[in-house]
């Protein structure tokens, strides 16, 4: 019979300690909003002076805003690390301040307005599949013995994607001429894959001409093929051609160069740099970035009161 009302009790005393602690916190964070206002009220003059400071500087520093910049790049001839180190290098002079290599070697017009340069791939799996169907049978193999997606989102496996986007910010707007084509420039300046881009378009071209040959040819034993048929004639080079199977074969082949040179010349639009950008968006304002005329007060007000909170220890300590 007595356990029941000592449970009771028990809550009771529970709930009431819980009220007593909340209670508490209310009246600490009450209590802490008017030291603040209290604070605020005896430093007015201070503060007053903080603001106006920090809202003209904040002004200033504002009028120069920031604009993003991306250019989305092919790196052709297996020369995605090449890239990637050049575009490191660029980075290491910009932090190093290196104004004479920016301007000079990469040829950046204004190299003081830039900051940081990074580049990294942009995913896309199923153009990395189809490019080549070993890569399928890659993933597959890897992913037995670990994440498909971390495979998928891995450096190494990332760097092969076609499709790279480069991106950088300035103060204040650029002009292209002066600074992403220098960039680009300066990342297309290779001997060594300029000659491996002369070889492979000379390859293209060799292998686009034997396919008009052979399309040529297969176009004059078909016309041979309609003439004898026509003309009712047995020609017993021509007799091969009665079967089905042997002439759709042909004519397969001949749908195949057809579909391959198409491929090569899209192919040769994207060849003739060895970075290739394929889309260049510059001067996109970047908004994502906190207003000047709200940090500086803030960082302001933060600065007055360690400085406060420090001569006051250092008074009590006296």
């Amino acid at each position: 019979m007595s356990t029941t009302p000592q449970s009771t009790d028990g809550q009771e005393i529970d709930l009431g300690s819980i009220s007593n602690f909340f209670k508490k916190i209310g009246n600490s964070f009450i209590n802490v909003i008017f030291d603040i206002i209290s604070f605020v009220r005896r430093k007015i003059v201070v503060f007053v002076t903080l603001t106006v400071v920090g809202l003209v500087l904040g002004y200033f520093f504002d009028r120069e805003k920031i604009y993003r910049h991306e250019i989305i790049v092919t790196p052709n001839f297996t020369s995605v690390d090449y890239l990637y180190s050049k575009i490191e290098l660029i980075n290491s002079r910009i932090k190093d301040n290196d104004t004479a290599f920016l301007k000079n070697t990469v040829g950046i017009k204004s190299p003081k307005k830039i900051g940081k340069i990074t580049i990294k791939p942009i995913s896309d799996v199923y153009k990395f599949i189809i490019s080549n169907p070993q890569n399928f049978e890659l993933i597959k193999l890897f992913s037995e013995d670990s994440d498909a997606k971390k495979i998928v989102e891995d450096e190494i496996t990332s760097k092969n994607y076609p499709f790279h986007v480069i991106s950088f910010n300035t103060k204040g707007l650029i002009i292209d001429t002066k600074t992403i084509i220098p960039i680009l420039n300066y990342l297309n300046n290779s001997d060594f894959y300029k000659k491996i881009q002369e070889e492979n378009l000379k390859n293209v071209y060799i292998k686009m001409a034997q396919n008009d040959s052979i399309i040529n040819q297969i176009n004059g034993v078909l016309n041979s093929f309609k003439n004898t048929s026509n003309g009712n004639q047995r020609n017993s080079s021509l007799v091969y051609y009665n079967e089905n199977t042997q002439l759709n074969d042909i004519i397969k082949t001949k749908e195949a160069l057809i579909k391959e040179n198409g491929n090569f010349k899209v192919e040769l639009v994207s060849l003739d740099k060895v970075i290739k950008e394929n889309s260049i968006v510059s001067n996109i304002k970047d908004d994502s970035l906190i207003s000047a005329k709200i940090a500086l007060p803030l960082f302001f007000y933060f600065c007055f009161f360690i400085f406060y909170k420090y001569t006051r220890i250092k008074k009590q300590k006296n």
